[in-house]
């Protein structure tokens, strides 16, 4: 890590809600030697389908409800949180089999969205189903209970690119087993 920027000074991140839902385990298991998937694959795969379907409640802390005006005019927004089930020494992996799965080879963490990151800070983008005061209902969020939320962006898909856009093929195989399992089971 890098330990003489003196840019960075003191780096202080606040949660500002927290996530409430019934998801009480990660999918995804980071350990000292890598991630694994916590069932078996077809088991993971109808927990993902939950989520996607499952009303998560974010609460937003009520000294800073202001913070929310204007996300109500949103389909979709941005939920960046932090993986609070990661352990400290799965923070300091360099590689892991994508999605825990030895059938791909193994890469580098910023080369996947494994939670077990130095700084396990995970994001998704939800569909926002509804606001009551300081609470979000959205689906989609695949964050535990309890997970610190630490910023909400809008989503505007015109800000991310949509063409030329190069990805390896494990992660082309993994969404493609994610949309037939969906499709096949919704």
């Amino acid at each position: 890590m890098i330990k003489d920027n003196e840019n960075a000074g003191n780096l202080i991140v606040r949660p500002i809600g927290i996530v409430r839902n019934n998801n009480s385990e990660p999918s995804l298991v980071a350990g000292n030697e890598g991630i694994k998937m916590k069932e078996q694959h077809k088991a993971n795969m109808k927990q993902i389908r939950q989520i996607n379907e499952e009303i998560s409640e974010i609460i937003i802390d009520n000294d800073i409800i202001d913070i929310l005006e204007g996300v109500e005019k949103y389909s979709h927004l941005i939920i960046l949180y932090w993986a609070h089930k990661v352990p400290e020494q799965s923070r300091s992996l360099t590689k892991v089999h994508p999605m825990g799965r030895e059938c791909f080879s193994k890469v580098g963490i910023f080369a996947t969205c494994s939670p077990a990151r130095p700084n396990p800070i995970l994001m998704t983008v939800v569909r926002l189903r509804g606001i009551r005061g300081n609470v979000l209902e959205v689906t989609g969020l695949d964050a535990v209970d309890g997970s610190p939320v630490v910023d909400i962006k809008p989503y505007v898909r015109n800000f991310y690119p949509e063409d030329k856009i190069s990805i390896p093929e494990w992660m082309q195989q993994i969404h493609k087993e994610f949309e037939e399992n969906s499709f096949k089971n919704s």
